[in-house]
């Protein structure tokens, strides 16, 4: 099984017109499978974070111990971020920022990712970086509020592509029982 076939299944109470003889309102029950979300909320904020940390090291150590200017210590560093990350993703599933915000990276089998995987999710970071803009616009009763646009980065298009998961450490091994249910001893 794969993180992307896990289902998440729901109850959802929808009412009708109907009340019973007390004046409560009747509900109908339906059952429906959802795809199971690994991600969580703020994900796209720490992962930035994280990048930025793991790229720090490597921009100090250009620009102070081989005294390289700060844009030319920013793109040496570039290329050593996606080496050391893919290194640190394969063998430990996290790198320097990831584990400072406590996030795992894992495949569609909940494993770290191999390296030639790895590889690739960390070539595909570079896209993104590619800002989106998101215009506010409030509604016509919000004399208050006015509109502006908001800048985000899309921080989950090298996971679409590579299919693989960003996850807190301790949703980890949740997502791995999910996956591979143990067999409860016979007595």
């Amino acid at each position: 099984m794969k993180v992307s076939e896990l289902k998440d299944r729901r109850i959802i109470r929808r009412p009708t017109r109907q009340f019973d003889e007390f004046g409560y309102r009747i509900y109908n029950s339906f059952e429906y499978d959802f795809p199971y979300d690994a991600t969580y909320k703020g994900s796209e904020r720490e992962r930035l974070f994280a990048k930025f940390i793991d790229i720090l090291p490597f921009f100090l150590i250009f620009f102070y111990l081989f005294k390289k200017i700060a844009i030319i210590s920013f793109l040496y560093a570039i290329p050593c971020v996606i080496i050391a990350g893919t290194i640190c993703e394969w063998y430990w599933g996290t790198t320097l920022g990831k584990s400072a915000f406590k996030i795992k990276v894992i495949d569609d089998f909940g494993n770290y990712p191999s390296l030639l995987l790895s590889l690739k999710r960390n070539f595909l970071c570079l896209a993104n970086f590619w800002p989106v803009f998101i215009d506010y616009v409030p509604p016509a009763n919000h004399t208050w509020e006015k509109e502006f646009t908001q800048m985000n980065f899309s921080m989950n298009i090298n996971n679409k592509i590579c299919k693989t998961y960003i996850v807190k450490e301790n949703k980890r091994q949740k997502i791995r029982n999910l996956l591979y249910p143990q067999k409860k001893a016979v007595q």
